[in-house]
């Protein structure tokens, strides 16, 4: 059965619709945002996952460059002292005397992700953002740690149960966000609320990457509303990048010497640049009128580049039941229960 039919069972009602049509929707302020454009972040602290390449070193170098303190929070703990270098020398160069942290982070073991979330609070007394960034894309069929399917387990399960865990470090903090990158491939998703692993229809890379992409906007969407009917002083994000130039990709492509990199060569002439990725989320992050909710990337070219702006999203991922639904899915697959959320 084509993606684009999901069986009657998985088939929900789209609800009412989160935000208004685009010549309706407000517009940013900034309505040609640019690293320029950046507030002043001193005294702010900020966790980004994936942070040692593509659109996450370009936040944290950008944020460290804006006065941030960073916490880095990788996988691979050597590749990200390069990166945690850059980060200083970002730093330095703009008078900041932050102290940058780096913590190992697997978002493929909730163990790992949990530790993660001890080893930050050692470091710091709160965090003001958590940029949910990290993920996989296409890859062979794999299971995490936990036994999850290994797209939706990291890029939707391991940002959810590290959300929880960070909250006690994030309602510290006067403002606190989470921003969670999504993806323009949400569009030609769907959840299968059965069976989210794969393990008894067949599996396919893109329609794994989509339906946990979907489970990426859902959820920044719900914790949005969770997080105001809590009356907390948390605000949700959600952000794309377009399709940017980034190693994202290289799983895609067969093993040819040089094809990955003469790949996001050429892309760069048709979609966004690692930095331009990067601004979704960057304006999320630190931009006064951001707002509750809200789900900010580009739109020209069918969402692949252009300007930061209010998007908007799929019927799917505008369904209060389906969101509901993935949230108690989510809660029984991770133990994660939000409970400092609850009124």
């Amino acid at each position: 059965m084509p993606e684009s039919e999901p069986p009657e069972s998985h088939r929900r009602d789209p609800g009412p619709v989160i935000e208004a049509g685009r010549a309706a929707r407000r517009p940013l302020v900034k309505p040609r945002f640019g690293v320029a454009d950046l507030p002043d972040q001193r005294g702010r602290t900020i966790m980004v996952t994936g942070a040692n390449n593509g659109l996450g070193l370009q936040a944290v170098t950008t944020l460290a460059g804006a006065g941030a303190r960073v916490v880095l929070a990788c996988r691979d703990l050597e590749r990200a002292a390069s990166a945690l270098e850059s980060v200083r020398a970002a730093g330095r160069a703009a008078g900041s005397a932050a102290e940058h942290v780096l913590v190992r982070l697997d978002l493929s073991d909730l163990a790992s992700v949990r530790a993660a979330a001890a080893e930050t609070a050692t470091a710091v007394g709160s965090v003001d953002v958590l940029i949910n960034n990290a993920g996989v894309m296409a890859i062979p069929k794999g299971t995490t740690a936990d036994g999850f399917e290994t797209q939706f387990g990291t890029n939707h399960l391991g940002h959810f149960a590290l959300t929880d865990a960070m909250l006690p470090l994030l309602l510290r903090a006067e403002a606190p966000r989470v921003v969670t990158l999504a993806s323009i491939a949400h569009y030609g998703g769907t959840i299968d609320l059965e069976d989210p692993n794969f393990d008894r229809r067949p599996y396919e890379r893109m329609a794994a990457y989509r339906q946990s992409k979907l489970a990426n906007l859902i959820f920044s969407a719900e914790l949005a509303r969770r997080a105001a009917a809590a009356g907390s002083p948390l605000i949700s994000i959600g952000a794309h990048p377009g399709v940017a130039a980034t190693n994202l990709f290289d799983s895609m492509l067969p093993p040819i010497p040089g094809l990955a990199s003469l790949t996001r060569l050429g892309m760069r002439i048709v979609v966004n640049s690692e930095a331009d990725g990067a601004l979704s989320q960057l304006y999320g992050a630190t931009m006064p009128d951001v707002e509750n909710g809200d789900y900010l990337g580009p739109e020209g070219l069918r969402g692949m580049r252009g300007p930061v702006t209010r998007c908007g999203r799929s019927q799917s991922a505008r369904d209060p039941e389906l969101a509901r639904e993935l949230w108690e899915l989510s809660v029984e697959m991770t133990g994660a229960d939000f409970a400092a959320l609850r009124p």
